[in-house]
Order: C-alpha cells, then sequence, then structure tokens
C-alpha cells in the first residue's frame, strides 16, 4: 500500500535495446572457443584429467549489439567472457576488427586492449582502496595514451564522469565514500575512458538493488547508443537480460543449450532448460 513499496515494485529493468541492422559488418566472430582446466596431473606435472569448463561454443557479434548469456551458477557464462578477451587461456579463434586475438603476441594484443574492456561483478572489490575516483578511472589513458599530460586526462575524466551521471567534482574522493551504484558507475567509466568497441559485462547489476539496477540498465544503453558500443552481458537475472540483449546465448555445463534472438527466446523457448530458466526467473 505505502507508496515505497510501489515504487520498489516497479523499478525492475523494462523496455528493450535499439534495434540494431541485420547487414552491420560483424565486429566479432568468436569460432569454437574452448576452454579446459587441469584437473590432475601425473609424476612429471603432466595433465592427466581436465574439466571442460567450456565446450566449443561458437558467436558473433555486431556494433551497437548486445549479446547475452544465461545460465546458472557454474555454467561457464564468465570462463566464456574472459576467454573471448583472452584472460584465460582457450582454444578456437576470436576475430576481432579483422583480427584473430589468439594469435597476437602479448605486446600485439596489450595495444589491442584499449579497444576491449570489461565491467566486473563486485563494485566493491575491483576498485582499489587506496587509490582516488580520478586515478582509477584516468589509470587506463596512461596505460594506453602515454602522450596525454595531466590535464588533458583529467578533462576526459571529467567527461566520462558526466557520461556516468557523477559529478565531477567528487573525482578526488576514495571509493569508500560512494554508494554500490556509485561505484558501478566508477567502474563503467573506467572501461568508458579508452573508447572501447567492445566491453564485457560480467554480472554488473547482481550486487545493486533493483532501483539501482534500473538506473545502470539504462545508462548502459545509452552510452551504447552514444559511443556505438557493443556488449557482452553476463548474467542469472533474466529480466536484466530483457532489457539488454538482442540474441542470447544459453548455457548450461559449459554447453550452448539454445542461441537465438532474445525476443523468441523470451517468448517461445525450446528447450526444457531454457523453459526452466524463464519459469523459475520471470514467474
Amino acid at each position: 500500500q505505502h507508496e515505497y513499496t510501489k515504487m520498489l515494485l516497479a523499478s525492475a529493468p523494462s523496455g528493450t535495446p535499439a534495434p540494431v541492422p541485420a547487414n552491420d559488418e560483424i565486429l566479432l566472430d568468436a569460432k569454437n572457443i574452448e576452454v579446459n582446466f587441469t584437473k590432475a596431473k601425473n609424476w612429471f606435472g603432466k595433465p592427466t584429467q581436465f574439466v571442460r569448463a567450456v565446450k566449443p561454443t561458437s558467436f558473433s557479434i555486431r556494433p551497437r549489439e548486445t549479446i547475452g548469456i544465461v545460465g546458472e551458477s557454474g555454467s561457464g557464462k564468465t570462463t566464456l567472457g574472459l576467454a573471448i578477451l583472452r584472460l584465460l587461456s582457450a582454444k578456437g579463434q576470436v576475430n576481432f576488427m579483422g583480427r584473430d586475438l589468439q594469435s597476437l603476441t602479448r605486446a600485439k594484443l596489450n595495444k589491442q586492449r584499449s579497444d576491449l574492456q570489461i565491467v566486473f561483478q563486485d563494485p566493491f572489490g575491483s576498485l582499489s582502496p587506496r587509490m582516488s575516483v580520478a586515478d582509477i578511472i584516468g589509470e587506463g589513458l596512461r596505460i594506453h595514451e602515454p602522450q596525454l599530460n595531466e590535464n588533458e586526462i583529467d578533462a576526459r575524466v571529467v567527461d566520462v564522469l558526466n557520461d556516468v551521471k557523477l559529478d565531477p567534482a567528487t573525482r578526488h574522493r576514495y571509493p569508500h565514500e560512494f554508494s554500490g551504484g556509485q561505484r558501478q558507475r566508477i567502474s563503467i567509466a573506467r572501461a568508458m575512458i579508452l573508447r572501447p568497441k567492445l566491453v564485457v559485462l560480467d554480472e554488473p547489476t547482481s550486487a545493486l538493488d533493483v532501483t539501482v539496477q534500473s538506473s545502470i540498465v539504462d545508462l548502459l544503453r545509452d552510452l551504447q547508443m552514444k559511443y556505438n558500443l557493443s556488449y557482452i552481458f553476463i548474467s542469472h537475472d533474466l529480466r536484466v537480460v530483457r532489457a539488454m540483449a538482442h540474441r542470447i546465448v544459453v548455457m548450461k555445463d559449459g554447453d550452448v543449450v539454445e542461441h537465438g534472438d532474445a525476443a523468441a527466446i523470451f517468448d517461445n523457448p525450446q528447450k526444457d532448460y531454457t523453459k526452466a530458466l524463464m519459469k523459475a526467473a520471470l514467474s
């Protein structure tokens, strides 16, 4: 009955992302990505048993498109996202902007890093408590654009804080002085300041309350349109995924169970596992 309670119940993320032209070029094309973790070694240290964390998986993504990767805990969602960024060793090919990331040397891969960014799940643990917000956000510029002076870096920090709707005057404060939602905006600003082409969002709203989730989803959609961003959106929260994703990859035990247009999968899932996920999350 209370107005605040009504507001909470109405605060779930809603809407859908802006459509992407079907004839757009491919930004990233992942082919047969497979991740195995060593389970046991012999006396000589040679691996003898493996856990298949991600079975051969393929998908592509276009500019301004969001691919949602969903599934229960342990399904391989985050492992797949890290493998795409080559933050984990994997088999297969990841063609990004015409280059195979898997074949790049470390030096060449580091030069490509500014186009590939990640926002982590935990807005508390992913920010150094010893660094100011300005230093956290500007750190990537100091690495990838060393020709910039401190005034130029500060100007870019101010611009990106305005983009994520945080007061630039707070940039000299430290992470503990901000709320969870504000910290996640700082994490998003840290990724966006490099003007990436692709951002992996690993459960970016799961640590936030429902009212903050909705505002973060709106922010991510706005930034996507403003900067032609592509997202890989990893989440178990199907309400958030529905508001963000153009297409969906459903994973279970490291395997892709279903893959297709988001609206079609939400309205008419074909696999029993997907149906069970939808029923559990949306009923």
